[in-house]
């Protein structure tokens, strides 16, 4: 039986009770293909950042590491200044281990209606560049308080980073049915980082002679993505923008209750990191009122990861088939679980 080590950072808000129902199916499903979880959970977040006044030490980083993949839950409380787990703890893992794949799959099911689009037919997978951009830190700021403040933020691009982000978007679209891949960035104005990012685009499809490519400027993307979903099949994009763009998919595809996502070091040099994109909503939390749902398809995708292909499909199946009954109904946390767990059976 292939043993895998699951590293399970439950976090703080809901995220403990979408985390235990997540574990429930990911249980069953790993029985049923007799594979194993070794799971180790870390008390991280705002708990342990009032216990310790850390987000993330370096030997706890340095246990994470051993792990094959990392669940997160959720994390943030407003008690708690803003940012400090934010990059304390989540961008720390996201840089130091090199999670330059941030994915985020756009799909929506069937008995999910969206608020905002008439579509039917949404299917499609964003690449959000995860180690680069506007999120490295890199700015200062002079005369903080005063009327002369001048706060200055830089983006960092660089040739290997975006080439290794775009390669990995040409691929997940080479695989998919309908080959295309859009480029999303801002090149006629933010024309150093757009230039790079459009040269190197067009330098690695002679590559892929077989996948269909599109650009759209970030603005008209944002638009697109409510007006006219279907046209998209994978997007690949920056990291500001595809932190906004993934947000507007969310919201098209039923919610932030719905999306999944996978910080992803394609090499497998650190572990990968999987949580749904919802926060940690304190007004719920131990409420049991909670969907798992998006925590239930992030295994799924932490599962295809790992090569475990018929055990994320079967998670996908049973969602979708659980979406397309539960219309209205209102069940609680635990009820979604038990229920996601026994269809996977």
């Amino acid at each position: 039986m292939k043993t895998f080590n699951l590293a399970v950072i439950a976090g703080d808000g809901i995220g403990p009770e979408v985390v235990a129902q997540g574990l429930k199916v990911l249980d069953v499903v790993a029985s049923k293909y007799q594979v194993k979880f070794d799971k180790k959970e870390y008390e991280l977040g705002a708990k342990y950042w009032h216990k310790t006044k850390e987000a993330l030490p370096d030997d706890v980083m340095k246990d994470l590491a051993k792990a094959d993949v990392i669940l997160l839950g959720a994390v943030g409380d407003s008690s708690v200044p803003s940012g400090t787990l934010e990059r304390g703890l989540l961008l720390k893992l996201r840089f130091g281990f090199d999670h330059y794949v941030n994915l985020r799959p756009a799909r929506l099911f069937a008995g999910v209606k969206s608020a905002i689009t008439n579509s039917n037919n949404i299917d499609f997978v964003v690449v959000r560049e995860g180690t680069e951009g506007l999120y490295v830190g890199a700015g200062q700021v002079k005369d903080q308080g005063s009327k002369t403040e001048h706060a200055t933020e830089e983006s960092i691009n660089t040739y290997n980073g975006v080439e290794r982000v775009i390669r990995y978007a040409f691929n997940k679209a080479k695989a998919r049915p309908r080959k295309k891949l859009t480029l999303v960035h801002k090149n006629n104005v933010l024309v150093r980082a757009g230039g790079l990012w459009s040269r190197v685009f067009a330098e690695v499809a002679k590559d892929f002679p077989d996948v269909q490519t599109d650009y759209l400027h970030v603005d008209a993307a944002a638009m697109f993505f409510v007006t006219n979903p279907d046209r998209f099949d994978v997007v690949v994009t920056d990291n500001l923008f595809g932190d906004i763009l993934t947000d507007i998919a969310a919201a098209i595809c039923g919610g932030i209750g719905l999306a999944a996502s996978g910080n992803i070091n394609p090499t497998g040099k650190f572990p990968s990191m999987f949580e749904p994109v919802h926060g940690s909503a304190p007004d719920i939390a131990g409420k049991n009122l909670a969907d798992p749902t998006a925590t239930i398809l992030s295994i799924a995708m932490m599962l295809e990861h790992l090569g475990l292909s018929d055990a994320a499909k079967d998670i996908e199946k049973a969602v979708a088939q659980d979406l397309l009954n539960r219309k209205d109904q209102k069940r609680s946390t635990t009820e979604i679980g038990e229920a996601l767990a026994k269809a996977v059976a």
